[in-house]
């Protein structure tokens, strides 16, 4: 079942609210006192007027920041649930995701890794939880994007356990510089999650930023 958590986000005392209601309670006090200095004042030394003008348009100035920050919240909260309406959108939907891990489930993983330029030599690792190299092979030295399907088994023959692993690809050209790889996996997108301070995409309990996927589409493979 599609997960949402927490949607509705996180709702906090408006700042601009505080900040309103404290610049309407020191204007009435100063209201207030410039009453009784008036009530109060020399005739003979009647008050500057100056000073009290300066206060008003200071009094002014702050109200108008406190608008406009009033205006940028309600332009964040918008954006919030544009962001929360698009993240909801790719539940179900399939993604190639800019990532290195993959779940190992009923004897298949997949990845797909690409090369800058051709390579001499391309070596492939795959690593467990804990950061240990299960299998090694040799990879395609062509420019382009290479899929690595794996069965699980490590070079021995010996199935592995389900969980996920990941992949490492080094390329080398013929004067033994790196040549530049990336990896990719290919995803379906199982939920959203709204607790932190951007949304996320979920795929089982894993979390998927948006900058890190490539591609969206319709799925067209079982989830993984």
């Amino acid at each position: 079942m599609p997960v949402l958590n927490g949607l509705g986000l996180n709702s906090t005392v408006s700042t601009t609210q505080t900040a309103t209601t404290g610049l309407a309670d020191n204007f009435d006090t100063f209201l207030t006192l410039l009453t009784e200095q008036l009530k109060n004042q020399d005739p003979l030394s009647p008050l500057d007027s100056t000073q009290f003008v300066d206060q008003l348009v200071q009094f002014s100035g702050v109200e108008q920041q406190i608008n406009q920050n009033k205006n940028l919240e309600s332009l964040i909260t918008l954006n919030a649930s544009n962001s929360a309406t698009a993240a909801v959108g790719f539940i179900g939907k399939e993604v190639d995701v800019l990532n290195t891990t993959a779940p190992l489930a009923n004897g298949n993983a997949q990845w797909s890794y690409a090369t800058q330029s051709d390579a001499a030599s391309v070596s492939i690792l795959v690593k467990d939880a804990n950061g240990k190299v299960v299998f090694k092979a040799d990879g395609n030295t062509a420019t382009g994007t290479h899929t690595f399907n794996w069965d699980g088994r490590d070079n021995v023959g010996t199935l592995l356990a389900d969980g996920n692993y990941d992949l490492e690809v080094s390329a080398l050209d013929n004067d033994g510089n790196l040549v530049s790889t990336s990896v990719t996996t290919t995803r379906v997108i199982t939920g959203a999650d709204f607790s932190g301070t951007e949304p996320a995409l979920l795929v089982g309990n894993d979390r998927i930023s948006f900058a890190s996927i490539l591609a969206v589409r319709d799925r067209t493979t079982p989830a993984i």
